[in-house]
């Protein structure tokens, strides 16, 4: 039985159950995630993390998020009042429906009743995702929009730049993963990676996918929306109390949302790999076990970068989504579809025809062409002994200045009538001498 067949007699009270269930797992989740995100960091700069609240400290989570609650609500006077309460709202809620249709399991039983361990099974089940987290940038503009200041507009200007560059390029990573399953639900993409995971098959897709999903989550070295230079948090910066914890809360959701997606598309979704499906490892509950573990693979790559990368600077982020995964996705999805295409040629045992071939040639050319302009153009001879200037023209002053010593000063001979015996002083002429010497009083 299919899992959309399985999903379809699910009662009322099993899918509230699920809903439910998918809400506590996700807050859990964060919360797990961000005092596992503290001790991680901590560890690997060699100072102590969190270890107060709680069994060492992993109550400390829980502790800030009744403190955010608990603190003062403020509303700068210049706000829109409800857009400004809504603008947290809709960057949180779609960060929980995208996870409605990621499938955590194979077929269990709840309380008797058969089911999948998914809320819902949609022919566009990767669609959805995909909406989901385009409909979180409304929240990030209309954040900064609402906030009546113009640092917290540019920062959501410059976060829905950032957000919608980078899901081209997931959006083009994902195309050959559909194009190999044949199918856009994310239940039959996991069945689809029964004779092999797509992270091996489509290396490529998979190494976008997973910088794009830095990029989307506004995470390092791509936390770009948080000021780089100035000490204001972006979009958030006029936000306090709850709002502020919905949008923190927002950020940790869509981070494993998309781990968990990346699992999905990419590393067998819940199947333990190498064995079969009938397989006593992929039976009842284990499944939820191997998708669990997969995803904090991915989170922890989230920490893993935080704590390595630096932050790179805009021009540099926007180039390497425009200029580098953009176009070899677009490459890579025209070359897997033409393997496929000889793949089916092949098999059908008709061999190639010449119209065949020319496709061949003529794609061969174009890849060249395509490197040739995206290769970097030659640079002038660096002169060792030219003065370097800024972007302005002004000379740059070299790091190894030194200011040279004033020259010493030149020493008078004072007219002395005859029979004026009178001598200077002599804290007059051992200063005089000390000038003479070095230049310097």
């Amino acid at each position: 039985m299919s899992t959309a067949e399985l999903l379809v007699d699910d009662p009322l009270w099993l899918i509230l159950l699920k809903v439910v269930g998918i809400f506590g797992f996700l807050v859990v989740m964060t919360l797990f995630m961000i005092n596992w995100e503290r001790k991680v960091v901590a560890r690997m700069q060699q100072r102590p993390g969190p270890n107060r609240t709680g069994p060492n400290g992993w109550l400390q989570s829980l502790a800030d998020g009744l403190k955010l609650a608990f603190k003062e609500d403020i509303r700068p006077v210049l706000a829109d009042k409800w857009v400004y309460f809504l603008a947290p709202v809709i960057s949180c809620i779609p960060a929980f429906v995208a996870f409605s249709v990621i499938p955590l399991g194979g077929e269990v039983s709840i309380f008797g009743e058969r089911t999948a361990l998914q809320l819902v099974d949609l022919p566009v089940g990767v669609l959805v995702v995909l909406a989901c987290s385009s409909l979180g940038v409304y929240g990030i503009v209309l954040a900064g929009w609402a906030s009546g200041s113009p640092y917290p507009l540019l920062a959501a200007l410059r976060a829905a730049a950032q957000v919608i560059s980078y899901e081209i390029a997931m959006g083009l990573s994902i195309l050959a993963v559909i194009l190999h399953s044949q199918s856009l639900s994310t239940a039959a993409i996991v069945d689809a990676q029964g004779g092999g995971w797509f992270f091996y098959l489509l290396p490529v897709s998979f190494l976008i996918f997973v910088v794009a999903m830095v990029g989307e989550t506004n995470r390092a070295p791509f936390d770009l929306p948080e000021a780089e230079s100035e000490l204001v948090g972006g979009f958030h910066t006029e936000y306090s109390s709850l709002k502020f914890a919905l949008f923190f809360l927002a950020e940790y959701v869509n981070m494993v949302t998309l781990s968990a997606m990346s699992t999905t598309l990419f590393l067998g979704g819940w199947r333990f790999p190498f064995v079969d499906e009938s397989h006593f490892l992929n039976a009842g509950w284990l499944g939820l076990v191997w998708f669990v573990i997969k995803t904090l693979m991915f989170l922890f790559l989230f920490i893993w970068l935080r704590g390595t990368l630096p932050r790179l600077r805009y021009d540099q982020f926007m180039r390497l989504g425009w200029k580098v995964l953009v176009p070899i996705a677009l490459v890579w999805f025209v070359a897997v579809t033409f393997a496929r295409y000889l793949r089916q040629e092949v098999e059908a045992g008709g061999g190639l025809e010449t119209g065949t071939w020319l496709m061949l040639i003529g794609g061969f050319l174009a890849v060249v062409l395509l490197i040739a302009f995206l290769l970097p153009d030659k640079r002038e001879p660096h002169d060792p002994n030219a003065v370097p200037v800024t972007g302005g023209g002004y000379p740059v002053p070299p790091l190894d200045l030194q200011v040279p010593k004033s020259p010493p000063r030149r020493q008078v001979p004072v007219a002395q009538l005859p029979g004026d015996q009178t001598k200077e002083p002599a804290a007059v002429t051992a200063a005089s001498q000390k000038e003479a010497s070095d230049g310097r009083v």
